[in-house]
């Protein structure tokens, strides 16, 4: 199995700030002109999804070697931070290349897994999702009740694929699907959990409707069923059965910091938005943003920008020297994505009746941001992974 620690980026920070101005320029020029009409259409316009396939969106986590940019998660995270200030939809559209799916390939993936996919999923060609969540079994992977079986009892057999996931990211356009499947019940130091490459179009694999959600129009989910699905034995990333849960853990955690950035970004645009309105908008026959109580939400969404913004920074240098990896992911994921969740509301009530108009910028993010609350693990699970760690790491340490 190729597996390693995430390694010193590959871009150097005059080279990044390069591309980030870029993002910056083309999220606030060619996207937030066209979030309604993203948002009436559920769908991210095919010019948009070029031009970001032209600048490496799909695979700026990617390693160079393997056709991507080579961007390490300190700037990663300042990537997102630029996405979050505009429709979801668009960070949801490749964000799963570069981040859960892609990643789990690039740490776990053989060599030949690699050279087969990386390249395509880095260049747009391959569109990836990331197969972990079923009914019965979202923030806690353990509950898995996907099966995989071996045809056979050589270790090139095929493996017999057969259960249901939900809520998938992007399976209405997957090529391929990283799949979770249980393999062996769960014994102490082997959860049983193996993950498995599934091209889109083999045999079995079916996918349901695209979900009618809250929020996020133009980002797409739906049900996938696996029905018998055969896959060889080279579609077990890694090689290796016992390395998928470490595989989902891995990938799960680096996303929780990249989801909290997207968290600050859009928290800023939410503030944006208000402290336009409260600059523009009358009562009374003055600007709104003179009277105290509205000045005092302003200070409450920008302390908390400020401080997801550092912490989010704090986090992805921890979890690249490798110094944290599991409790500040998960706690900068649980503060960022609350944190968001309250100035998106602070920024409606700013706006007054007109933050709840749809077509107001406020209105959509108040949507949107409510699931960051809920994919990549929910804040329940995050604290739980808060408070054990603390005290399993107490108890080493007596």
């Amino acid at each position: 199995m190729s597996q390693s620690a995430p390694s010193p980026s590959e871009v150097s920070a005059e080279d990044f700030e390069f591309i980030r101005r870029q993002v910056h320029d083309f999220v606030r020029t060619a996207v937030v002109p066209r979030e309604n009409e993203i948002m009436a259409a559920d769908r991210i316009p095919d010019d948009l999804r070029s031009a970001a396939a032209e600048m490496g969106l799909f695979g700026y986590a990617i390693p160079a070697q393997w056709g991507g940019i080579g961007l390490d998660l300190t700037q990663d995270v300042e990537l997102a931070m630029e996405f979050g200030y505009t429709t979801l939809a668009l960070r949801s559209m490749f964000g799963t290349n570069n981040g859960i799916a892609g990643q789990v390939l690039v740490g776990f993936g053989t060599d030949a897994q690699k050279k087969q996919w990386l390249s395509r999923i880095a260049s747009g060609e391959v569109v990836a999702s990331f197969a972990l969540t079923e009914p019965g079994a979202g923030s806690n992977p353990a509950g898995l009740r996907t099966r995989a079986r071996r045809d056979g009892d050589s270790p090139d057999a095929d493996w017999i694929i057969d259960g249901q996931k939900q809520f998938i990211t992007n399976a209405p356009s997957a090529d391929l699907f990283v799949v979770f499947a249980r393999y062996a019940e769960a014994e102490a130091g082997n959860p049983g959990i193996a993950v498995f490459l599934v091209p889109a179009d083999t045999p079995g694999l079916t996918v349901g409707p695209k979900d009618a959600k809250m929020g996020q129009e133009g980002a797409s989910t739906s049900d996938v069923h696996f029905d018998g699905v055969r896959v060889p034995a080279e579609a077990l990333v890694g090689g290796d059965a016992a390395a998928g849960y470490k595989a989902a853990m891995t990938s799960l955690a680096r996303g929780r910091v990249h989801i909290a950035a997207l968290a600050v970004g859009t928290a800023q645009r939410a503030l944006d938005e208000a402290v336009g309105h409260a600059t523009t908008t009358t009562q009374g026959g003055q600007p709104i943003g003179g009277f105290q109580l509205v000045q005092a939400h302003l200070a409450d969404m920008q302390t908390g920008v400020l401080a997801g913004r550092a912490m989010v920074r704090d986090a992805a240098r921890a979890y690249v020297d490798g110094s944290d990896r599991r409790i500040a992911p998960s706690a900068v994921k649980l503060f960022c994505t609350e944190m968001v969740g309250t100035v998106a509301d602070l920024a409606v009530q700013v706006h007054g009746g007109a933050g709840y108009m749809r077509e107001i910028p406020v209105e959509r993010i108040y949507r949107d941001v409510r699931l960051l609350r809920l994919y990549e693990g929910t804040s329940e699970i995050q604290r739980l992974i808060i408070g054990g760690g603390l005290v399993r790491r107490a108890a080493a340490q007596s």
